[in-house]
């Protein structure tokens, strides 16, 4: 039976890595559509109280149960900020950190927002003389618990099909749009194209490039790409403070009810009752 070129050993195979990265909060230099004068004006935007209360009850909502239930532990998740987090902010983040050991808090200084992203990756790959598969995250969506075990099955069974690609990306394709209140969660089901929280691309060891290198809406335009149109795969959260602009928005999403309540919290680990809590206990808005 002939072999992938390069050869991939069983010891080789077993190393894939896997790293998820998620900017919470970075006060990166460019990387938003909302434009800042000068660094201190945006970190003033971003650590704005009320803004980080909104970011924290996604995040633990959304983004952190989800990491935390993965059925496949073996993996990485950088959560990048900035080096001047504010406390209690910085605290609190550390705090939710230390219960998920994949996660680390990557401090950064302010940077292009691509290069501080390259940086954070490349440091963790290290030595990077495996192969790895990277994936983005925002901090206010969600990924099925299945996301890491759903990868890595992807990568054994494409290895035959991809021996010649330098890259590929693998894409899920369906999900979920979601807002979160104090009532809730209201959702609609999305078939989307190449959204960031359902997409992860596999590299070579030694690559100088990383996930974050390409835009995520033309990653088909650079390389291969496998789609699985099956089981739904992410939850991405629309609120005021969405970067990514409302035209993504859906028109319509309704409550949960019963059956895909118990659909959240078994295949995100993402519970209604606590997202009322959480939403609950953010302070209202300022002025």
């Amino acid at each position: 039976m002939p072999r992938l070129e390069p050869p991939e050993t069983t010891r080789e195979a077993r190393a894939m890595r896997v790293i998820g990265l998620c900017r919470f909060s970075y006060p990166a230099l460019g990387g938003f559509k909302r434009m800042h004068g000068s660094v201190a004006e945006r970190e003033a935007y971003l650590y704005g109280d009320d803004r980080m209360a909104l970011r924290f009850a996604h995040f633990e909502s959304l983004t952190l149960p989800s990491i935390a239930a993965q059925t496949n532990g073996d993996f990485t998740f950088l959560v990048v900020t900035g080096e001047t987090l504010p406390e209690p902010w910085r605290s609190r983040l550390r705090d939710l950190a230390a219960d998920v050991p994949q996660i680390q808090i990557v401090p950064m200084p302010p940077m292009r927002h691509r290069d501080a992203m390259r940086l954070a990756i490349k440091q963790a790959l290290g030595e990077d003389d495996t192969g790895s598969i990277q994936f983005r995250l925002d901090d206010d969506d969600a990924v099925s618990v299945g996301f890491v075990q759903s990868l890595r099955w992807f990568e054994r069974n494409t290895r035959r099909m991809r021996r010649a690609w330098r890259n590929v990306a693998f894409e899920y394709n369906r999900g979920y749009a979601v807002r979160l209140s104090e009532r809730g969660i209201e959702a609609e089901a999305v078939q989307t194209h190449f959204w960031a929280c359902g997409l992860a691309v596999l590299f070579r060891p030694d690559d100088a490039k990383t996930v974050m290198n390409y835009g995520h809406h033309k990653l088909h335009h650079e390389m291969p790409t496998l789609i699985n149109p099956g089981p739904e795969m992410y939850l991405r959260a629309l609120h005021d403070d969405n970067d990514t602009g409302a035209a993504q928005h859906p028109p319509a999403l309704s409550p949960l009810d019963e059956a895909r309540r118990a659909l959240f919290q078994k295949r995100f680990n993402v519970d209604e009752d606590r997202v009322k809590a959480l939403f609950a206990a953010r302070p209202a808005p300022a002025g």
